[in-house]
């Protein structure tokens, strides 16, 4: 069930109706809650309903288990489990048929052809947010910052519709905290979920799936069909579109949170005005980079130890988190340039000193170059886009709708925050009735760019 859509439309009015109502009562809200997040992620397979719970009840297991150990090696093993459980769930169904089919390759390149089995498995929308979640639950019961949450509050915690399918991914200690204390519908700052929503809409609709029909997809099916000015716009559309389609999701989910009373953690701040890449990590899907820095940099060691150790803590942490996204080597090379990148840079760091204007530039640019690897298909197409981009020919995709989107997307990242952040503190000042009617307009006009054959999910849906 996608935000975007005629059922979610009909979906989240009287779910909000019914949740505003049981707000006071919590032993009513929180069931309900569960049943109808439930509902929601049953809409796509009811069977991921069957995953989710063996996960919550994994979780909650191993939570109880290290609050009732007082053995600090028996409470290190009992995280282990818990957390190696949840990554056999990830690796199961994100990961099998990619080491198996390259395990039997390798294989049967030395002759060595085993009988590996290659099953079909489904893969459930948003694994890899929830069973984060997961981790950072047991992590920080672990850590004694927060004490086993009852069962159902856990269920809410990785089950919670706005979120569960594509993040921002919300740490244990930023969401069980709020369920503690119940919901108040006057508290509830209507003006900025609205505004979120209504700018989540237009990003993901107007904006992404246009280039994405218009410009992406006629290149990354078949790039040598275009000239290299084509497939070069393509490359800076595509870093538009995946921009605004993520952030899109991720703006409707924190407002739509916002309106059932739940403020969710920034997932966006203007990558594309990063100087370095450093920078772009702290704007861009900020929510997973901090949970790569806090359970994989930092336990590997971090910055301590040199700049050798330091870079090859960057490169593993880069690395995995580009395995994250899809299991397929066009992820692992994306999360490579960036871990080399990062690298180049701590290694350089005080040494060379280049201007602003050469850091963004830079910057920008290697992200969109390895924004190809992450938008092909496989290594091949990823090759074939790299090449037809010195071909000659004739532009034959470069609108000025197009032209103008990709600008303004980037072009708004330029500019000084301070006249935007003026301009959507006025407009959630507005009353409600002009709120509404503009969130209406808003649904209207955006609905009326949906081609005939609907809204694609969001691209995050995949992971």
């Amino acid at each position: 069930m996608l935000f975007p859509t005629v059922e979610f439309a009909i979906f989240f009015p009287v779910v909000l109706v019914l949740s505003w109502a049981l707000m006071s009562r919590p032993r009513a809200w929180k069931p309900f809650i569960v049943a109808v997040s439930y509902l929601f992620y049953a809409s796509a397979n009811w069977k991921f309903c069957l995953l989710i719970t063996a996960v919550v009840v994994g979780n909650q297991a191993g939570a109880i288990l290290i609050q009732r150990t007082d053995d600090e090696n028996r409470r290190k093993w009992i995280l282990r489990i818990t957390v190696g459980f949840d990554l056999l769930v990830l690796g199961t169904f994100k990961y099998y048929a990619f080491f198996v089919t390259d395990i039997d390759r390798v294989l049967g390149a030395a002759s060595l052809s085993l009988p590996l089995p290659l099953l079909t498995i489904a893969l459930p929308i948003g694994i890899s947010f929830f069973t984060f979640q997961a981790i950072s639950y047991v992590v920080d019961v672990k850590r004694g910052l927060i004490a086993p949450a009852p069962v159902l509050d856990l269920a809410i915690y990785l089950s919670f519709f706005p979120h569960l399918v594509a993040g921002p991914i919300v740490r244990a200690r930023e969401f069980l905290p709020q369920l503690e204390t119940p919901r108040d519908p006057r508290d509830i700052p209507g003006g900025a979920a609205m505004w979120l929503i209504a700018i989540g809409l237009i990003k993901k609709v107007a904006i992404a799936d246009y280039l994405a029909r218009e410009v992406v997809d006629p290149v990354f099916a078949v790039p040598e069909a275009y000239s290299g000015v084509d497939v070069m716009f393509a490359t800076y559309a595509y870093a538009a579109q995946i921009y605004c389609d993520f952030s899109g999701y991720t703006d409707m989910a924190i407002g739509l949170a916002l309106l059932m009373g739940f403020v969710f953690p920034n997932n966006f701040d203007r990558p594309y005005r990063a100087h370095s890449f450093r920078e772009f990590w702290r704007r861009w899907h900020i929510t997973l980079s901090r949970f790569l820095r806090d359970f994989l940099y930092i336990p590997f060691g971090g910055s301590r130890g040199g700049k050798l150790k330091t870079v090859r803590n960057l490169m593993a942490t880069m690395l995995l988190g580009g395995l994250w996204h899809g299991a397929a080597w066009t992820f692992v090379l994306w999360g490579g340039i960036h871990g080399a990148a990062q690298a180049v840079e701590h290694v350089f760091r005080g040494k060379i000193d280049i201007p602003r204007w050469l850091g963004w530039l830079l910057t920008f640019h290697i992200v969109c170059a390895a924004w190809v690897l992450f938008r092909s298909p496989d290594l091949g197409v990823a090759a074939d886009v790299f090449s037809q981009m010195t071909a000659g020919g004739a532009a034959t995709l470069i609108t000025a709708p197009a032209l103008v989107l990709v600008l303004i997307v980037i072009g708004l990242q330029l500019i000084p925050p301070k006249p935007m952040d003026a301009i959507q503190l006025r407009v959630q000042q507005w009353s409600p009735a002009a709120l509404g009617a503009t969130l209406f307009l808003v649904i209207l006009l955006v609905g009326a760019t949906i081609p005939d054959q609907g809204v694609p999910p969001f691209i995050y849906f995949q992971f």
